[in-house]
């Protein structure tokens, strides 16, 4: 492994002890209320996020007194409960305790950080010439793909599956969130 290499999976573990640390505070407050939720809602939970980035991207400006930062570690979050559910399923209740969602936060986390180091090589770190905009506007793509894929019952011809497609989310993500944070120790 490069140094470049090691240096990435330094700080996408930061970046993922930042998001881990917010879904443990809100398994707090909330609980897993989110296990009621079908995958196509965290999907379009996600849009909605990806959606407001790029238009404070667009705009220069928001409204609302939090920035892109928070919403890139939500659809982090996000894509993992995405794909917890694609797993597990939906359920009409709180089905599992807040230790157990974390427990399987970890799990995914793990396959999804996996994925970004044999992809990071192969790719050979382009992501850090890549612009923020862009991690966006992938994500968007994703976003897309994920409900025609969606619409057509999971079914694919050739083409990765849901769950490929969280895992690209919530990679690019976490590649959105080091770039955002690299001055911070």
């Amino acid at each position: 492994m490069t140094e470049k290499e090691n240096k990435t999976i330094l700080q996408f573990d930061r970046a993922i002890e930042r998001c881990r640390q917010i879904f443990k505070a809100k398994m707090h407050d909330y609980g897993p209320s989110w296990r009621i939720m079908r995958p196509r809602s965290i999907t379009d939970q996600i849009f909605i996020k990806a959606k407001r980035i790029r238009s404070i991207e667009t705009k220069g400006t928001s409204m609302v007194n939090e920035g892109i930062l928070a919403e890139f570690i939500a659809i982090v979050n996000y894509g993992i409960m995405g794909q917890i559910q694609l797993e597990r399923n939906f359920a009409d209740c709180k089905d599992i305790s807040p230790e157990e969602a974390l427990s399987l936060y970890d799990k995914y986390m793990s396959d999804t950080r996996a994925l970004m180091i044999k992809k990071n090589h192969d790719y050979d770190e382009a992501w850090r010439s890549m612009r923020v905009s862009s991690y966006t506007d992938l994500i968007l793509m994703k976003i897309e793909r994920t409900k025609e894929i969606e619409d057509n019952n999971g079914f694919t011809e050739v083409s990765e599956g849901i769950d490929a497609n969280y895992m690209d989310m919530v990679n690019y993500s976490i590649f959105a969130i080091i770039k955002l944070t690299e001055g911070d120790k």
